[in-house]
C-alpha cells in the first residue's frame, strides 16, 4: 500500500500549508460542528468530537474556532444544520471509492460531485456498492522511528488491532471505541503521534498505473477541493510516480 500511504502523506502536507488552511478549518469546523450535535459538546464523553478537535488543534487551528463550533453544535449558538452523507463511487481503474460529506443543500452536493466523478473518468454508484468493500476503523499514524517490534508491541499492548510500516510511517489500525484510549497510552510512552483519525479502511487493494494513476489523483484532488466533501477514501495502491508530478 505504499502509494496509498503516500497519498495520505501528501494530503496531510497539504493541510498543513497556508494556502489550503482556510479551507481544511472550515472543513474541521463543521465536523466539530456535527460531532457535537450528535454527541454533545464535552470531549471526553464524545469520541468522535475530540478526534476532530484533536485534529484541529494538530494544525494550530485557534481555540476560539473550536469552541464557537462546539456551541453551534450543542445549540448555544446560532449555526447552520449539516447533513451527513456518504457517497459511494468508482474512479479511474475500477478503484473504490468512498466520499464523506456534510452539507447544508445535499441536492447541490450530490450534483456537485457527480459532476466531478464523471468529468474525470469515474461515476457514481448506488448505496451499498462499494461500501462492503471497506471497514471503518481507528487509524494512527506517527513516523517510522525507532525499534519496529518495540513500537508494535506497545500499540499491540495498548489495544490496537494491527500495526504495519508504510514507507516511512507506522499505521496502527484500533477499533472505533478505542482509537483514543490506543493514542493517548502511546502519548503516554512518549510517542510522538501525527494523526489520528477515523477512517473506512479498504479490505483490499486495487494496483493503479500510468494513465489511469494519473487521472485517480486528478479526480481525488478535485473532489477533496469542493467545500462540502470532508475526506476521500479509496481501495487503491497507487503508481507512485503520479504523486511526484
Amino acid at each position: 500500500m505504499a502509494g496509498h500511504s503516500k497519498w495520505k502523506n501528501i494530503k496531510h502536507a497539504k493541510a498543513a500549508t497556508d494556502a489550503k488552511r482556510g479551507a481544511v478549518f472550515t472543513k474541521l469546523i463543521r465536523e466539530i460542528t456535527v460531532a457535537a450535535k450528535g454527541g454533545g459538546g464535552d470531549p471526553g464523553g464524545n469520541p468522535r468530537l475530540r478526534t476532530a478537535i484533536d485534529a484541529a488543534r494538530s494544525l494550530s487551528m485557534p481555540k476560539d474556532n473550536i469552541d464557537r463550533a462546539i456551541k453551534k453544535g450543542t445549540g448555544d449558538l446560532e449555526g447552520v444544520d449539516y447533513v451527513e452523507i456518504t457517497y459511494e463511487a468508482y474512479g479511474p481503474g475500477g478503484v473504490a471509492l468512498m466520499i464523506q460529506a456534510l452539507t447544508d443543500n445535499p441536492t447541490r452536493t450530490v450534483a456537485e460531485v457527480r459532476a466531478k466523478l464523471t468529468r474525470n473518468g469515474g461515476n457514481l454508484g448506488t448505496a451499498g456498492s462499494v461500501a462492503f468493500m471497506f471497514d471503518r476503523r481507528g487509524r494512527i499514524y506517527m513516523p517510522a522511528a525507532g525499534d519496529e517490534d518495540a513500537m508494535m508491541e506497545l500499540a499491540l499492548d495498548a489495544g490496537a488491532s494491527d500495526f504495519a510500516r508504510e514507507d516511512d510511517t507506522f499505521a496502527i489500525t484500533t477499533g472505533l471505541s478505542e482509537l483514543h484510549a490506543v493514542k493517548e497510552a502511546l502519548e503516554a510512552k512518549g510517542m510522538k503521534i501525527g494523526e489520528a483519525k477515523l477512517e473506512w479502511l479498504p479490505q483490499g487493494t486495487v494496483a493503479v498505473t500510468g494513465d489511469d494513476a494519473r487521472q485517480l489523483v486528478k479526480l481525488l484532488e478535485i473532489l477533496e477541493d469542493l467545500d462540502d466533501v470532508q475526506n476521500v477514501e479509496g481501495n487503491f495502491d497507487i503508481d507512485e510516480s503520479a504523486l511526484d508530478d
